[in-house]
């Protein structure tokens, strides 16, 4: 073997500007410029986990791109995270837009919360920077005319609508004994928000709205408010709120007892395995409507086998993420640059369908991704799964839920 042929792609990278400077055929070509991908998520602060998640998902993507050989289109740039912590606060969020702005950022992906992505989005703006939302959920990202923002996954809206269709199917099947309902949110914009909508559409499918109960993030204390709702006794209480809180929360409803036809929630933050795995007496039986990756889709199980591997747990932040950092990359390929306002052209015309998710190929309008959906699922004591729409489900839910012993 000859010297030469010990030479390898790490080598050749390093030799880069050299190449080109000495004319050696091919070295220069292989330099090809990074893409810059700003992951902007809240890994400190209350919302610490969530964010933690949403960055192994965006990481996840970048490897597994670059690995494959980067963007193709683009003589294989490699894409090149630039972290940002939000520190759970929206004011953070807005300065980690303007530093990653500063050191080159070709898109951003975030910002898990709705509250810290309201001002993040529009600070990107300024600069006609590409701004794909992973989670955040409040239909005002989307509804505000910025051309720089785009989401795959669905919003609150539509987040409502479908969850009552599946609660409305799921409480018809059990005799319609569910006619009341306690509402209780985290009081942020995507809490309030989600709430909102809430209270306006439950009379819609027969249930009567007793109270809307409200509480701030973080809430380390939930023994009053768990009371209130025991007195108030209704079939089912549904809650918006972020991991903690919601954890909190479920877990004071089961210690106090309190018996409820069902606990049920529309993108509830803390329905996720990490529930499931460390309260499962808790979480069994509870329902969510939410993110959720397509079951039947054989790239998702891989998936989920290969981070559950590294003793990560899948939940919605990890494939949201995950695929919004390979819509973006799929942008790239079809632009066949980086340049902003190329990749938002061809954002706002992508049909890509190369997802995980029970969703069509990608159709934007405003901003907005039209085939984007959630499904109804229900925690056992050892799993998550689907049970509603029908061709997702994996099996039948159990509704009502057997009353405490």
């Amino acid at each position: 073997m000859t010297s030469h042929s010990r030479i390898t792609r790490r080598s050749i990278l390093k030799a880069g500007a050299a190449g080109a400077v000495l004319g050696v055929p091919g070295l220069s070509l292989a330099q090809a410029k990074s893409i810059k991908v700003g992951l902007l998520h809240p890994v400190s602060g209350a919302l610490a986990y969530s964010g933690g998640q949403s960055r192994l998902g965006g990481m996840l993507a970048i490897d597994e791109i670059n690995a494959a050989g980067g963007i193709k289109s683009m003589g294989g740039a490699k894409l090149e995270a630039l972290l940002g912590d939000s520190q759970s606060r929206p004011e953070v969020g807005v300065s980690e837009v303007e530093r990653m702005q500063q050191e080159g950022v070709a898109a951003y992906v975030g910002c898990f919360a709705s509250g810290i992505a309201l001002p993040a989005t529009q600070a990107a703006a300024k600069y006609n920077t590409p701004f794909l939302i992973d989670v955040g959920v409040s239909d005002a990202l989307v509804s505000r005319g910025l051309k720089n923002v785009f989401r795959l996954a669905p919003g609150n809206g539509k987040c409502v609508d479908d969850a009552f269709a599946g609660l409305a199917e799921v409480n018809k099947a059990a005799g319609g004994l569910a006619k009341t309902a306690v509402i209780v949110h985290e009081d942020s914009e995507f809490g309030t928000s989600t709430a909102k909508l809430l209270s306006a559409k439950l009379s819609g499918i027969g249930l009567e709205v007793k109270e809307v109960l409200k509480h701030a993030t973080p809430t380390r204390d939930f023994t009053n408010l768990v009371l209130r709702i025991k007195a108030i006794k209704p079939d089912i209480v549904i809650m918006s709120n972020y991991q903690n809180e919601y954890v909190l929360i479920a877990r004071t409803i089961y210690q106090q007892k309190v018996d409820l036809a069902g606990m049920f929630s529309v993108l509830g933050g803390g329905f996720n395995y990490k529930l499931v795995k460390e309260q499962p007496e808790v979480a069994q039986y509870m329902m969510d409507f939410n993110h959720w990756y397509n079951p039947k889709n054989p790239k998702a199980l891989d998936m989920r086998k290969r981070v559950e591997a590294k003793d990560n747990l899948f939940t919605f932040e990890v494939y949201c993420t995950y695929n919004s950092v390979k819509l973006f990359a799929d942008a790239l390929e079809n632009a066949k640059s980086a340049d902003k306002e190329k990749v938002i052209a061809a954002l706002e015309v992508s049909t890509w369908a190369d997802h995980f998710m029970p969703y069509g190929p990608t159709k934007f309008v405003n901003g907005q991704n039209q085939g984007g959906r959630a499904a109804l699922l229900q925690a056992s004591r050892t799993d998550i799964d689907v049970v509603w729409p029908n061709e997702f489900a994996a099996v039948k839910p159990v509704f009502p839920r057997p009353k405490f012993s």
